[in-house]
């Protein structure tokens, strides 16, 4: 079978040829990398991609298929894939599609056999790029214009895309014995069990929604829109905010949300909810050259001292000194770049962090967040004080 050319033109003026994989025709977004070496079905049905295109600085992506029990959303939405080598023929029990005609069938557009290091390299000195995949016909210096002329991720709303469009109950847990490394991984016992939680979709990963059914909160997902009125309608014990993608200062109106529920309810936030939680305390953010996309980022945990090691996954990052209150304290630290990896609040009973505990994929070495979630909803007060057990990080 004739394989079809497609071809990677990047705003710097870069293009690459290489070979199509998934879809034909031409996507536009922000190019990334991430050093993930397995988990890219997680990694590609990832809302928080909404706009960006990945490349995969692992050299073989697609060798073991893809499944439906490892899917983190509905459908992928990410705007492109990047890769070295795209393996046509997966080698797995587990498989029930090959990742080529997976993308193909959701629209995903993608290419392979160019050199990937050279991608990651451009990016991690020029920071991320505006870029477009194309197996068209048009001139390379078309296909640059194009990139360049894109308006960007910055100050736009992705999340509206990407959210559920309606409230409903999240009642799905484990259904396989692949996926359910979360509970071999903590305690056995459902902390949530008896309490009621709205969750915000901001483009929430499905082993977020997976882990707290499990632990036995009643889950609510509601809107990325959803009001703190019709929030207090549901009666919450607790709310948790959600993964996403793109720019924070682009949801005006979920900053406005979370203010008005700060105090009021006991808050968990991930990613794009620490960070919109950062901007409701009264922080700022700011994106980051080329971003954290991966499963290896070291982070220090201030309250304890010790570091772990994260899966991560955003462009943008919130100031640490930017905050007004006096209250808000680092929880994490990215021990890579000195980073904020987590916040929490001294007087209110709210911790958010920029990683993902989650996993899926990744190491799990973060899920005690989500049962520090449930002991802080049932007390109603902040996270308890722990005596400073370290005097620098050079101790670590």
């Amino acid at each position: 079978m004739s394989q079809k050319c497609a071809r990677l033109a990047l705003e710097d003026g870069t293009v690459l040829r290489g070979i199509s994989v998934g879809a034909d025709g031409e996507s536009i977004g922000e190019v990334v990398f991430n050093t993930s070496l397995t988990g890219y079905q997680e990694v590609f049905t990832d809302a928080s991609y909404n706009g960006q295109m990945v490349v995969m600085t692992n050299p073989l992506i697609g060798n073991y298929g893809v499944n439906p029990d490892d899917e983190e959303s509905r459908a992928p939405s990410l705007r492109g894939v990047i890769v070295r080598e795209m393996s046509r023929q997966p080698s797995n029990f587990r498989s029930c599609e090959p990742l080529d005609d997976y993308l193909a069938r959701h629209g995903v557009v993608g290419i392979s056999g160019i050199d990937t290091r050279a991608v990651t390299k451009l990016l991690r000195v020029e920071g991320s790029l505006k870029g477009l995949i194309s197996t068209s016909e048009d001139s390379d210096e078309a296909l640059v214009e194009k990139a360049k002329n894109w308006e960007g991720l910055g100050g736009q709303d992705m999340v509206k895309e990407v959210s559920c469009e309606e409230p409903q109950l999240w009642e799905q847990g484990f259904n396989s014995p692949f996926s359910a490394c979360f509970k071999d991984n903590r305690a056995t016992e459902r902390l949530g069990e008896g309490l009621e939680i709205v969750a915000f979709d901001y483009g929430v990963k499905y082993n977020i929604l997976r882990i707290l059914y499990e632990m036995g909160f009643k889950v609510h997902q509601v809107p990325a829109d959803t009001t703190a009125e019709q929030v207090r309608e549901l009666n919450p014990d607790g709310v948790f905010l959600s993964n996403g993608p793109g720019d924070p200062e682009g949801l005006p109106y979920a900053i406005e949300t979370i203010r008005a529920l700060i105090g009021e309810y006991p808050i968990f936030g991930i990613c794009l909810g620490h960070q919109l939680t950062g901007l409701a305390l009264g922080g700022r953010t700011e994106k980051l050259r080329f971003g954290h996309h991966g499963g290896n980022h070291p982070v220090l945990n201030t309250r304890t001292g010790k570091v772990e090691i994260s899966v991560q996954n955003h462009c943008y990052a919130v100031v640490p000194d930017s905050f007004e209150s006096d209250q808000v304290e680092p929880y994490f630290i990215n021990l890579n770049d000195q980073t904020l990896e987590g916040l929490y609040h001294r007087e209110f009973p709210l911790f958010t962090v920029q990683f993902h505990p989650e996993a899926a994929p990744g190491p799990n070495d973060f899920t005690f967040l989500f049962d520090d979630f449930a002991r802080m909803i049932r007390s109603a007060k902040p996270l308890p004080a722990i005596p400073e057990i370290w005097e620098s990080p050079a101790r670590v």
